[in-house]
């Protein structure tokens, strides 16, 4: 199904293709260090991980401990996981898929 979403464009469709075209691990961290931020690339990796450890049923408090973020980040990517483009639900549910693979 074509995304139809609000922030539809032809820039970041030319981001994301480009992002399609990268291999492996050392590639992406090779191009994402180059286009991102490193509080950038933080941000976006410890969201994954709130989002992975909400799905998980756990604690703001927990995830807060954890992870390091604040209580309205929570918030937000829970917001995102119920509400959202169900981005985050189809990424967790594929690494689950290889994560259980690879067991």
């Amino acid at each position: 199904m074509a995304y139809t979403g609000k922030l539809k464009d032809p820039l970041l469709d030319e981001l994301f293709e480009a992002v399609l075209t990268l291999r492996d691990i050392d590639e992406c961290y090779q191009f994402f260090e180059d286009i991102c931020t490193v509080a950038e690339l933080k941000a976006m990796a410890q969201r994954l991980a709130v989002a992975k450890m909400l799905q998980e049923n756990r604690t703001y408090t927990e995830i807060a401990a954890q992870t390091g973020a604040s209580t309205a980040t929570i918030s937000r990517v829970k917001r995102c996981l119920n509400y959202g483009a169900d981005g985050y639900k189809l990424v967790l549910a594929r690494l689950a898929v290889k994560e259980k693979a690879l067991r």
